[in-house]
């Protein structure tokens, strides 16, 4: 019996990975109708019948649904400086969803070198100033920051089609081949390049590039859940006057508080405003 990584799924043959090399394996029918294995499972397999077969999923410690993937690490959100242009309302929203899964939000901006400078501060302001981690990528950038980052780690890709999710891969591995097309000019977005969910290795640890991350669902959130798992509001958890503080009109809101004052971005506090009012409407 061996220990294995699943690495991506089509129908059902399930590509696995250890002892440094990849197979193909089959799943038994009990896990294909109960516990079914997902891309980032860690499973049991073993060879027989002249054929590798899962015998086992291991205890997962997250699973996204959307994108189907499990045991993730860290959320790379990819954004574009330019074509499309940087969309703050979509990093938050994703920043939102990712952190109610207890994984850690990181900010990768693409086609940085496209950017003014003034752009460039903005975004660091915006981010890194508010404790996140931020990583600008370009034609002329390095990639080690992003590597640094990869190593070791579980990693999902999020974000829009055409933001450069794809390239930034090829820039760091080019034997990954990954299908790449230009923004149409007239659309002002990308065409959907990645086929497959699956997991890469690269840069010493593994990356899902995934189709329909971009999707933000936001129906079965629960406002009260996501008010206590948005990283720039956790530092005062438990700190305005009422413990089910939504941070809206409340009284004694340690967060409103903090937005006064600077030390909580404004901009993403109107954002988690309108997610709440969205999770109300789409509620009733």
């Amino acid at each position: 019996m061996k220990e294995a990584i699943i690495t991506r799924i089509v129908s059902n043959r399930y590509t696995v990975f250890f002892d440094g090399e990849f197979h193909i394996a089959i799943a038994m029918g009990k896990l294909r109708l109960g516990n079914k294995p997902t891309v980032g499972d860690r499973v049991q397999v073993e060879f027989t019948e002249e054929k590798w077969v899962i015998q086992a999923v291991l205890e997962r410690k997250n699973q996204l649904i959307r994108p189907l993937v499990s045991n993730i690490d860290q959320a790379l959100i990819v954004m574009s400086s330019k074509e499309p242009d940087f969309s703050y309302t979509l990093v938050d929203r994703l920043i939102f969803l990712i952190s109610l899964e207890f994984i850690e939000p990181i900010i990768v901006v693409s086609k940085a070198d496209l950017a003014s400078s003034e752009l460039i501060s903005e975004i660091t302001a915006e981010y890194k100033d508010h404790g996140y981690q931020l990583i600008l990528t370009g034609k002329n950038l390095p990639t080690q920051p992003l590597e640094a980052i990869l190593n070791g780690r579980l990693s999902v890709l999020a974000g829009q089609s055409g933001v450069g999710k794809s390239s930034i891969l090829n820039r760091i591995n080019e034997d990954l081949e990954l299908n790449t097309q230009e923004i149409s000019k007239a659309l002002g977005r990308g065409r959907h390049t990645t086929r497959h969910n699956q997991l890469y290795p690269i840069a010493g640890g593994w990356l899902a590039d995934t189709p329909g991350f971009s999707s933000l669902d936001f129906s079965s959130v629960s406002a009260q859940e996501m008010a206590q798992t948005i990283p720039d509001f956790k530092p005062y958890h438990g700190e305005c006057r009422y413990r089910d503080c939504l941070h809206l009109k409340e009284p004694g809101c340690k967060i409103k508080e903090k937005v006064e004052s600077n030390e909580i971005s404004s901009r993403r506090y109107q954002h988690y405003v309108d997610c709440v009012a969205l999770i109300k409407e789409e509620s009733r």
